[in-house]
């Protein structure tokens, strides 16, 4: 299939209505009927303020990006992000054209 790769970001700590953004946002994508998602944390990392974080030390504990991955179409792409946009959330995302199936079938 043709669709979206659309990969999100965001620090592992940051909320959204009280809940942990990253887990908000997979709720939200599976009550949109988006097939799957998943997030990932980092290990390492810097955003566009260009601070470091690195996993090793408790005080940064919570502090590390994490990285919200979906496989969709291109109208569910665009609808997510409205979602988000509606939200006033500020999140930087990548969204790149992807060929994408299921293997053995």
């Amino acid at each position: 299939m043709e669709g979206i790769f659309l990969k999100i970001y965001m620090s592992e700590n940051q909320k959204h209505d009280g809940e942990l953004l990253y887990e908000w946002l997979l709720e939200l994508a599976k009550k949109m009927g988006i097939q799957g998602g998943s997030a990932f944390r980092a290990i390492s990392g810097f955003g566009r303020h260009g601070i470091l974080h690195e996993e090793g030390f408790f005080e940064l504990a919570g502090k590390q990006p994490v990285e919200v991955k979906f496989a969709l179409s291109e109208s569910e792409a665009d609808q997510l992000i409205a979602k988000l946009n509606s939200e006033s959330l500020t999140l930087f995302y990548v969204k790149v054209n992807a060929e994408y199936g299921v293997t053995g079938k």
